[in-house]
């Protein structure tokens, strides 16, 4: 019969790490005597991390004997004492490969269910003195589990372990965690545990995204159980030169510009709402410019157009505006971008605000040019007529949508503006606004606009009652940074201090960044830090895929090797460091 062996807790605390500070729960110790378990917790114990740690479905964690054992032999070490890996109670007994999904177990008073198994993060290794504990814990096949707490009560060190039931489908927790994080993902073994309630919600869907994903794409999508949904492979690498096909004002501000293949072939397709990526050069003996924009057009035309605004103090829109004509040669990623119109019977709910408009114009062409039945509603904000792109061509568009409503929003309409003809109500689009509209509940929306705009709308949409999983947002300035458990910093992107490395350059393009490798960052992420670029990272050895990010230019060697290999065009930027000059989507 197992054995509880141990009762740790810690409170959160400070740590020094690598010139930040971390807080964390991660140094636990063992306690004497009984301890109360309850709902959310083991009493004295506590998470730095809530969003990655703890809650219900995470209240307690749990690690072996076994598993210490193990890792003594391989790191060759002696001081691998109960709750050096974080765990609330470690057993004897209960492995990993054989404990499954569901089992309930109790111990003392208490009553526990296993839901899935340790959360991948870089606080394992930081606590065990082994940078490369979260990847170890998965390919060695012992990641340790977590449990609901289903009924509270004491429990104390020397107690057995009894169990009560069998969870469905004898899913066990190595199996399930290989599920996720280790190449191979076969849909009958998918299929058995979302079979699982006991299953967390987080693993539910992550496990959900991996099931839903066609076929034909698995190979080169990268883990969309990690990362979520996945664009199709860019149509080609690097940036290649099209030729400027035409140059159109749409606005008093907004501008297209249309690209060709230089030798007149159709350019590629691209899901309606992605963008390309342009490297401009306004000073020629200058650095370059590297810059995203929404593709505006129908997907299947064979060109790429694009809508710019004119910023007064916009580097590349001013450059557009005044030097970009028809006949120049511009260099050109291909298109990407996981905001893309979702092929569903859904009502859809294309939301704008000025030149935003530019990804969800798309989406009305791929839906007009489809002949589609869904209720489509269009919802745009503008100040006024002169600052309205794409009026006319949005509602020919919408006439041909036998479910089309329209509602465009002007703030300060001129005496000119026509009530019911250019614009259908006074004011501006706003959360308030859109209760009145008798907007589909059960809809997709897909939002694009200032940033605030997006945010307060998508709240809104929210709100009134769409699932937030179904609310879009295109996002092109530099994502948020993940950083667990260290305080967030907002010092702009700048160059490493001190001398210049003397490795290839390496350019974040949505910082607005360029500067050459060096030594003593062992991995793009680092160089990041190093730059103050925002970054998104957890487990920071290959694992989680939280750090992945278009490659829009460039090789990468990897060290180490990730457990899965990025979707096609990306990089874990954790664990790489260019092999060659790159171009990086941050």
């Amino acid at each position: 019969m197992a054995t509880l062996t141990s009762v740790n807790v810690g409170m959160p605390r400070d740590i020094a790490w690598n010139d930040r500070t971390v807080y964390t729960g991660a140094w636990k110790h063992p306690v004497t005597g009984p301890r109360m378990v309850r709902r959310l917790n083991v009493d004295g114990d506590g998470q730095g991390d809530l969003a990655g740690h703890g809650g219900e479905n995470r209240a307690v964690l749990v690690y072996q004997l076994d598993s210490y054992r193990h890792w003594a032999k391989e790191f060759h070490r002696s001081d691998l004492a109960p709750g050096t890996l974080g765990e609330n109670l470690t057993v004897d007994g209960l492995p990993d490969d054989e404990v499954c999904i569901g089992d309930r177990y109790q111990i003392g008073q208490a009553v526990f269910e296993v839901t899935q198994p340790r959360v991948t993060c870089y606080r394992a290794g930081l606590r065990i003195g082994e940078p490369r504990m979260a990847a170890l814990l998965v390919s060695h096949r012992r990641p340790g589990f977590y449990c609901r707490v289903i009924t509270e009560g004491e429990v104390e060190a020397g107690q057995d372990i009894v169990k009560i039931s069998s969870g469905p489908e004898r899913v066990t927790v190595a199996e399930i965690d290989a599920l996720l994080y280790l190449p191979g993902h076969p849909r009958d073994a998918l299929q058995r545990a979302l079979r699982i309630p006991a299953l967390s919600p987080g693993w539910q869907g992550s496990l959900r995204d991996l099931a839903d994903q066609p076929e034909k794409t698995s190979g080169s999508a990268g883990n969309v159980g990690l990362t979520g949904a996945a664009s199709p492979p860019p149509a080609w690498t690097g940036f290649r030169p099209l030729r400027v096909g035409a140059v159109h004002d749409e606005s008093r501000f907004v501008r297209s510009v249309s690209l060709v293949t230089p030798d007149g072939e159709p350019l590629p397709g691209w899901r309606a709402g992605q963008s390309i990526t342009l490297r401009l050069y306004p000073d020629p003996a200058g650095a370059s410019l590297i810059r995203n924009y929404s593709l505006s057009n129908r997907p299947d035309s064979g060109e790429y157009r694009i809508s710019v605004k004119r910023e007064s103090l916009g580097q590349a829109s001013s450059h557009i505006h005044a030097h970009v004509h028809t006949g120049d040669r511009l260099d050109v990623a291909a298109p990407r971008g996981t905001f893309f119109l979702i092929d569903a019977g859904s009502p859809v709910i294309l939301l704008s605000a000025g030149v935003g408009a530019t990804p969800v114009l798309s989406m009305l062409h791929s839906l007009a040019s489809a002949g589609s039945t869904r209720q489509v509603w269009w919802l745009h904000g503008a100040r006024d007529g002169d600052e309205h792109p794409f009026a006319q061509e949005a509602g020919d568009l919408l006439n041909r949508l036998p479910g089309s409503h329209s509602h465009v929003f002007y703030s300060r309409p001129r005496p000119v503006d026509r009530r019911g003809i250019d614009f259908t109500e006074q004011g501006r689009l706003s959360p308030e606004a859109l209760r009145g509209l008798g907007l589909p509940r059960d809809a997709d929306a897909y939002l694009c606009g200032p940033t605030a705009f997006m945010s307060e709308l998508g709240a809104g949409l929210v709100t009134y009652g769409l699932d937030p999983a179904r609310v879009h947002t295109e996002l092109f300035g530099a994502a948020a940074a993940l950083t667990p458990g260290i305080a967030a910093t907002s010092i702009p992107p700048h160059p490493p201090v001190g001398l210049p490395g003397p490795g290839p350059a390496v350019q974040f393009a949505r910082s607005g960044l360029s500067a050459p490798w060096g030594p003593p960052n062992t991995s793009l992420l680092e160089f990041a830090e190093t730059c103050d670029v925002p970054t998104r990272w957890s487990c920071r050895v290959g694992v989680c895929h939280s750090c992945e990010t278009a490659l829009l230019s460039g090789t990468v060697r990897y060290d180490p090797e990730p457990l899965v290999p990025p979707a096609e065009g990306n990089v874990l930027i954790c664990c790489s460091r260019p092999a060659e000059p790159v171009v990086l989507d941050l």
